[in-house]
């Protein structure tokens, strides 16, 4: 009690806009703007196309496949289908592509190294 000295923030004392600036974080935020924007696009176009079939081509929406299940239906749970296989495809992207320049740089703020559950690596616990 009182001979504890806190352990000074390291995130704190860094430079944010010095870190943005370098080459790495650059080459993060391309990387990760290259995949987001597009499969947004991609993934609205996809759902309004669904919107816009379902409001005014009722009839092709409305085609019995088998039973009591059409197009629509089909179509409707396709967007669940592709929104699971979006994140999947998005996780495993930034697996490969973005945590490794980001552990780099939070390597460089910080001065540690991190297992890949974040925990510090080389004694003590964060």
């Amino acid at each position: 009690m009182g001979n504890s000295t806190p352990t000074p923030d390291v995130a704190a004392s860094a430079d944010f806009e010095e870190v943005q600036a370098t080459e790495q974080f650059q080459k993060l935020r391309k990387r990760h703007r290259g995949f987001v924007f597009p499969m947004a696009v991609a993934f609205l176009l996809w759902y309004f196309a669904y919107v816009l079939l379902a409001d005014y081509a009722v009839d092709f929406m409305s085609t019995k496949v088998w039973g009591n299940i059409n197009v629509g239906l089909i179509m409707g749970l396709f967007q669940f289908v592709t929104t699971f296989a979006i994140t999947g495809w998005y996780v495993s992207y930034c697996n490969r592509k973005l945590d490794p320049i980001a552990a780099e740089i939070r390597h460089g703020i910080e001065g540690h190294e991190f297992d890949k559950a974040g925990k510090r690596v080389g004694g003590g616990s964060k």
